[in-house]
């Protein structure tokens, strides 16, 4: 298993993050290309070597063209306000990967959903800058492409340095943590007063808050190699983010074969509700953030026929999950276990069909395509709109994916 740890004993913002995976050999050729897929302008990237306390790395700066712009506090500019909307919107309509999208989208989710809780408003009535900014994009999307470069499989972080003293923000003068960072950071490990400054931003939080599956200051790995992002501070304890790749011979299965990751499930019984109401608290488990929803027919005790109703997820969409269960089911009480999934490598392709174009997923298995299937929604709307059958839909598709392997 290859293990991407975050060791933040000096806090971590946005562009440390970039420079960190710089550092670990991310090219930067490869990053503005992909940055350049989003249509997004209004900025240059800048690179170079730096150093803080006599540790070498590598500095990442999001240098605006078209605003003034200071690197104190990630969440203090003032640019174009931008919803979680909008920025969806940016992120489907570019042609990033499908990972890179979702990985993009998860974070930013995580932090509009912190933002609204601290200004007491629903997620779609809160704008603010910390999620439009321009830079604020390209420290987001620009982490979810390096970590889908990097092909790991679990993402591991010390406990998170907050720094100290006093932060002027949107909020006003406000001590350390910002309320956003404080709000990502609920239930992680944190420390405070290392270094005299705020060590952490809202986006370093919400890196974190999404992508790290386990806290702790344990490095059980064989250490492969070592990043540094250079900040923009100094102290006494060098403001550098400090990020390893490790692996671990505990899989029975090679990264090569299978990707692995740790989610979690969350159960309830249900033997008094309403069958009608399934598939609206389906639907809206799975638009909370929910990665399966399945029910299991059960017999409970006095021989009451029941279901189990089970959600897939990940951590960081733990609240709003609990939240649904609890408001739109009968459920009096929910039982959560972590397990640890295997997957087959997956690859998203467009097939052009007669009746347009169709997107096929295939799987691997140690180097070889063993499976491939038609997206059911795109055969679907294929065949509503041409007043066919599905099923002459998906004969053309595998008719065209033959022609293709021959």
């Amino acid at each position: 298993m290859n293990i991407l740890y975050y060791d933040c004993f000096a806090g971590i913002s946005g562009d440390m993050n970039l420079g960190a995976m710089l550092d670990l050999g991310i090219k930067e050729s490869y990053l503005t290309a992909e940055l350049d897929k989003l249509g997004v302008d209004g900025y240059t990237l800048e690179v170079s070597r730096d150093q803080r306390r006599g540790i070498e790395g590598t500095r990442v700066q999001v240098n605006l063209t078209s605003h003034k712009h200071t690197h104190d506090h990630d969440h203090g500019h003032h640019h174009h306000h931008r919803n979680l909307s909008d920025i969806k919107t940016i992120i489907d309509n570019s042609t990033l990967p499908e990972a890179v999208k979702k990985i993009s989208k998860d974070i930013f989710t995580k932090l509009a959903h912190a933002e609204a809780k601290v200004h007491g408003k629903p997620v779609d009535q809160v704008h603010f800058h910390e999620v439009g900014a321009v830079d604020s994009i390209v420290d987001i999307v620009g982490a979810a492409i390096c970590y889908d470069a990097l092909n790991i499989d679990k993402v591991i972080c010390s406990p998170i340095e907050l720094g100290s003293g006093l932060i002027n923000c949107a909020h006003g003068t406000f001590p350390v943590p910002a309320p956003a960072t404080a709000e990502l950071l609920t239930n992680i490990p944190t420390q405070m007063g290392t270094v005299p400054f705020e060590a952490t931003t809202p986006t370093g939080a919400a890196l974190m808050a999404t992508m790290a599956s386990e806290f702790t200051n344990k490095k059980q790995f064989t250490i492969a190699k070592i990043g540094y992002g250079i900040g923009y501070k100094d102290s006494e304890v060098p403001n550098v983010l400090r990020v390893f790749i490790g692996e671990t011979k505990d899989d029975a299965f090679s990264s090569k074969d299978l990707a692995t990751e740790t989610a979690w499930i969350m159960e309830c019984n249900i033997d008094d509700m309403n069958p009608e109401l399934y598939e609206h608290i389906i639907e809206k488990l799975l638009n909370n953030g929910a990665d399966d929803v399945y029910v299991t027919p059960i017999q409970m005790k006095k021989s009451r026929p029941a279901i189990t109703l089970s959600v897939l997820y990940h951590k960081n969409h733990e609240e709003g999950l609990v939240e649904t269960l609890f408001q739109d089911t009968t459920t009096l009480g929910l039982r959560r276990y972590k397990v640890d999934k295997l997957m087959l490598k997956r690859e998203t392709v467009s097939i052009d069909t007669r009746y347009g174009a169709v997107s096929v997923k295939s799987a691997f298995f140690k180097g070889k395509q063993i499976k491939s299937k038609p997206e059911y929604r795109d055969c679907k709307a294929i065949a509503e709109k041409n007043n066919i059958s599905i099923q002459d839909v998906y004969k053309e598709v595998f008719s065209q994916m033959h022609k293709d392997l021959t």
